[in-house]
């Protein structure tokens, strides 16, 4: 039979109060902790912060680079395109029709009608081209024409092929930017499921010994 004392279980309830009362503690994460020195830090640590920052920098560099490349390289189609086109004044033969004609995909408004023209070395051309409903023949319009001397769309210029080929850059600068991202960050998911595979190797090792030195509870 044990012997008990009203005193000790005022001290036990005081006690369990006073570690009710304790505040948890506040765990503050530490900010760039892989580029500080402490013990805890492993090189694999170093290394993923390495791989971090390189992703990031080259994402931002591959991303700039590949968006100047691809608004370049559509500033450069466009220009080539109004180096294969040039404007003729043709004349429409027929009367053009009053309204368009019901169709689907894109409809500016304008009607087909036959058009004719005369090139420079003095060669009669006659296609169909675009042109404004019920104008009368013999109006005046002005067409793009190819070297093969066939109506084709007009060319990308001015300020509408500056913003195209800006869209485009815009465009192409992400994707390019993501795509290091990705690559950076599959790096980054293998050495952490590298260093998962390294912790349990370590544990299996020191777990038998943390067991014996908590008495058999760990």
């Amino acid at each position: 039979m044990e012997w008990w004392h009203p005193s000790y279980a005022r001290r036990g309830g005081e006690e369990a109060v006073t570690m009710a009362r304790t505040p948890p503690t506040t765990v503050t994460p530490v900010r760039l902790w892989r580029w500080r020195r402490n013990p805890l830090r492993r090189h694999s640590d170093v290394v993923e912060a390495w791989i971090v920052l390189a992703t990031w920098v080259l994402a931002v560099l591959c991303g700039v680079v590949a968006g100047l490349a691809a608004a370049h390289s559509a500033d450069s189609t466009f220009s080539a395109r109004r180096a294969q086109v040039h404007a003729e004044h043709a004349v429409i033969t027929d009367d053009a029709a009053r309204t368009p004609t019901n169709g689907t995909g894109y409809d500016d408004g304008r009607v087909w009608a036959t058009v004719r023209w005369t090139d420079a070395r003095g060669v009669v051309h006659t296609d169909r081209a675009k042109v404004t409903p019920g104008a009368p023949a013999g109006s005046q319009v002005t067409v793009w024409t190819n070297r093969a001397g066939r109506v084709v769309s007009p060319p990308v210029t001015g300020t509408a092929a500056d913003i195209q080929a800006a869209l485009t850059g815009a465009l192409v600068a992400p994707s390019a930017g993501a795509a290091v991202w990705v690559v950076g960050w599959g790096i980054r998911t293998r050495l952490i499921r590298r260093r998962m595979a390294e912790w349990d190797e370590e544990w299996k090792q020191i777990g038998p010994s943390w067991g014996n030195l908590s008495g058999g509870r760990g």
